[in-house]
């Protein structure tokens, strides 16, 4: 097993699986792990030869939260920076974020859940918000995303409780995309990966900018944000481009069942 606390592994046809790597601690987020995952983002969007990304972690556990251990060390609790922001190093990473949840996402490991575009998870995973059982108030956005994802008395339920949410229930509640088989965890993002990769590589961003600003901010300004940006696309697409691009869905329509 590599030393390193974050692995990289860059694939065709253009994503990255990013791999939590502390398998005996459950991959909690230690400082340097932290750092290590923020640093790895940030090149990977810089690369113009990753467009996607997949999240997955080592071993049996998603990711266990902050290293409590570490915390009580260091007293105190946490104070996010730049260098070790995870989630708002996501949210800059400018494709789509595939979570491939491998095992159990606990507090801060549910925040990077709730951080990535697409959640693909294993029957083995499980998912708590810790956070009124420690005493830690969360700090990266669970408390507004996990109602915005599964409803807000759900996510009180979760969150004032501690209760672990299983994958099926997490399925049956919209919080993830599908539930697989432990040995089809990593196919299966792989494939949603290459299909994203396959769209026009402009929209694949723009699309996905779209749905995140629009999402931010009241029905009616998203409605006028997509028309503006509608107008600006459609000025900069020629006709035979789009008679072109008809024809491939056409054609890759013909070929699909309409499963996932």
């Amino acid at each position: 097993m590599s030393d390193s606390v974050i692995l990289v592994e860059k694939a065709d046809p253009g994503y990255a699986l990013v791999t939590l790597n502390r398998p005996a601690a459950m991959n909690a987020l230690s400082l340097q792990l932290c750092r290590e995952l923020v640093a790895a983002i940030e090149r990977l969007e810089a690369d113009a030869g990753v467009r996607v990304l997949i999240l997955t972690g080592a071993g049996r556990a998603f990711c266990a939260g902050l290293d409590l251990k570490e915390l009580g060390a260091s007293g105190g609790g946490p104070i996010p920076d730049a260098a070790t922001d995870v989630v708002q190093a996501l949210s800059r990473f400018s494709g789509p974020v595939i979570g491939a949840i491998n095992g159990v996402a606990v507090a801060g490991g549910f925040e990077l859940v709730l951080a990535c575009d697409v959640l693909i998870a294993s029957t083995q995973a499980r998912f708590a918000d810790t956070h009124a059982r420690v005493g830690l108030m969360p700090s990266w956005g669970l408390s507004q995303q996990l109602s915005r994802a599964i409803g807000v008395r759900r996510a009180k339920e979760l969150s004032l409780t501690g209760n672990f949410l299983s994958a099926q229930q997490a399925e049956a509640w919209g919080l993830v995309n599908r539930v697989v088989e432990p040995d089809q965890l990593l196919a299966q993002a792989r494939a949603l990966a290459a299909d994203m990769l396959s769209v026009i590589p402009e929209m694949l961003r723009d699309y996905k900018k779209l749905i995140d600003d629009g999402y931010a901010i009241g029905f009616g300004d998203a409605l006028r944000l997509e028309r503006e940006r509608a107008r600006l696309a459609g000025a900069a697409a020629s006709p035979a481009d789009i008679e072109r691009r008809r024809l491939e869905v056409l054609a890759r329509g013909r070929t699909q069942t309409g499963g996932t």
